[in-house]
């Protein structure tokens, strides 16, 4: 995708800071057994490494209270499937991947809220490999990856930091915080910061419907900064579109980029959430629509369904195209009783609405289908 400009790194906008969140309590162990051991203990209610949630839970701590001090080595000492990593406040500048062999796993982040565990780091698509042999690319941009199906993450912060305009022999300046490609992945109140392309919600291959959920979380960017062929419910979420200092004049960026396969049923589907934005008002679009060079047979789909559009969202005209060769409105684009200005209908082409009886067939139990994340 098109590269950009990016704002002042997510560290110096306090994004590090340890601060109370929004999160549902997860009642899924005991404190520790002495008043002392729970005022050292790093990982609150999730016991410790002296007491364990279960024989397959793993301590994370970059203090070196836990098991290990980074997430990848607990990553990669958890082979099969059913493992549960407890990770301690902090920063964990890294790379971490989870493979397809390793299923059902969670991440219980052991702060108040997801600005209490932070996952890291800085590459971009165009960032050279140490090795010498080429570049990342996008998907190798990702501070994290997710391929292996049944992931569960609660109250954790996924970021990339990139910055253009430390990096001005970089021209390739996506920059992935995460990249989820499992079947029944499911994030609650997490966030996810970067700039271009943040949030990739896709699948381990063209021919694999992978569903994902995510409830509660904060996600922001500004070019095309959740895109990806998943399906993919985001209930009670909270997206916010970046100031721009390197243009001018609009559009600043895009929110959405789904590039769903055609044969796909089911896309993205954005329910009871908010758009906010930091730039002036109209210059970011709701969506436009990826079909990618690999994959000719996409035809992205976007539900956007009672949610609040605050004014940094174009009313006139909220979609617009990537490519000419794929128009946005030859793509699956619908809304359903938003609100807020950057939600008005002007032009009604220009933003179809589905009717209540079609509105039916679009909700967060047609997606996931016999999957039901739980909170």
């Amino acid at each position: 995708m098109p590269s950009s400009h990016l704002r002042p790194p997510l560290s110096r906008r306090g994004f590090l800071t340890a601060s109370a969140g929004a999160g549902a309590t997860l009642a899924l162990a005991p404190v520790p057994a002495r008043a002392a051991d729970a005022l050292s203990c790093p990982f609150g209610r999730y016991g410790s490494p002296a007491a364990r949630l279960t024989p397959q839970t793993l301590y994370v701590d970059a203090l070196g209270q836990g098991d290990f001090t980074s997430v990848q080595a607990a990553v990669t000492a958890a082979p099969g499937s059913g493992w549960t990593l407890v990770i301690a406040p902090g920063t964990y500048r890294e790379t971490v991947s989870v493979d397809r062999s390793r299923t059902e796993m969670t991440w219980l982040g052991a702060g108040d809220g997801p600005r209490d565990v932070v996952i890291v780091y800085d590459n971009a698509a165009g960032t050279p490999k140490p090795d010498g042999s080429g570049t990342y690319g996008t998907t190798g941009s990702a501070t994290t990856t997710v391929r292996g199906d049944g992931f569960t993450a609660h109250r954790i912060t996924f970021a990339n930091d990139f910055l253009r305009e430390e990096h001005p022999g970089i021209s390739g300046t996506q920059a992935v915080a995460i990249k989820v490609q499992g079947d029944r992945s499911a994030f609650h109140h997490c966030r996810f910061l970067g700039h271009q392309d943040t949030l990739y919600a896709d699948s381990n291959s063209s021919t694999l419907f992978a569903r994902q959920y995510f409830s509660h979380c904060y996600v922001e960017g500004d070019v095309d900064f959740v895109f990806g062929r998943a399906t993919a419910v985001y209930e009670h979420c909270h997206f916010r579109t970046l100031n721009r200092t390197d243009l001018s004049s609009a559009p600043y960026g895009f929110v959405f980029a789904p590039s769903t396969e055609r044969t796909n049923p089911h896309g993205y589907l954005v329910l009871r959430g908010r758009v906010t934005s930091e730039a002036p008002d109209a210059y970011y679009k709701v969506a436009r629509p990826w079909v990618p060079s690999s994959s000719t047979t996409a035809r992205p789909m976007l539900t956007v369904r009672e949610t609040w559009l605050g004014p940094g969202i174009d009313a006139v005209a909220p979609y617009a195209n990537m490519r000419d060769a794929h128009p946005w409105q030859e793509q699956r684009f619908a809304e359903y009783r938003n609100n807020g200005p950057g939600a008005v209908v002007t032009v009604h082409e220009n933003r179809p609405q589905l009717t209540s009886a079609e509105a039916r067939s679009h909700t967060k139990e047609t997606y996931l289908g016999d999957w039901r994340p739980g909170a």
